[in-house]
């Protein structure tokens, strides 16, 4: 972690309670949906939370990621050559592919920071963001998905319907029990509370 000291009192409570929400069979999960994805090539992590974010942390896995869910010919990130080790030059690769995330449709809200993947500050932000990510991809169902779709869940799509005016004006003739009909409504049997006590 690039120039963070230890934390202590609430600080550090924070912390390992934003530690307790990653999840290790996510991981796994994830890991094998990039190798899918992006094929062999971007190798495998070691197990656990700091071998899943040294994997991604220059940002190329991520890049190959989001570039492999398009179609051939409208890659939006620019993916260099030799993988950057300047600080600057990885976590620019990793907003490159947070900006290409967004707008393939991931909500903002699902989207990580820079820092939380860089220096490991909530590698449980950058799951969910994964998480969304594939969940988008499986729900556009363009063929560009590789895996299996049951690693994820489709999203909720529009159904919109279409009505004629004949069905229109006959929904016009009904009268819903909401619009003011009290057909069966009494207070019959209704209480409220012991009745009052009259003592002399």
């Amino acid at each position: 972690m690039a120039n963070v000291g230890p934390a202590y009192g609430m600080s550090r409570d924070v912390q390992s309670k934003i530690e307790k929400k990653y999840d290790d069979e996510l991981e796994a999960r994830l890991v094998e949906w990039i190798v899918a994805q992006c094929g062999a090539a971007v190798g495998r992590p070691e197990r656990g939370r700091l071998g899943f974010q040294v994997w991604l942390k220059n940002g190329i896995v991520l890049s190959r990621l989001v570039n492999s869910l398009y179609p051939d010919g409208s890659k939006p990130v620019k993916i260099p050559e030799a993988p950057p080790t300047m600080v600057f030059k990885q976590m620019e690769q990793i907003a490159q592919f947070l900006k290409a995330a967004e707008d393939y449709g991931v909500v903002k809200t699902d989207i990580f920071q820079t820092v939380d993947l860089f220096e490991a500050k909530d590698m449980a932000a950058v799951q969910r963001t994964l998480m969304a990510l594939g969940s988008l991809a499986v729900t556009k169902n363009d063929g560009n998905y590789h895996g299996d779709p049951n690693w994820f869940m489709k999203k909720a799509q529009e159904h919109k319907r279409e009505f004629t005016e004949s069905q229109l004006k006959e929904g016009k003739n009904i009268i819903g029990l909401q619009m003011g009909s009290n057909k069966g409504a009494s207070q019959a049997g209704m209480s409220y509370g012991r009745p009052r006590q009259i003592i002399s």
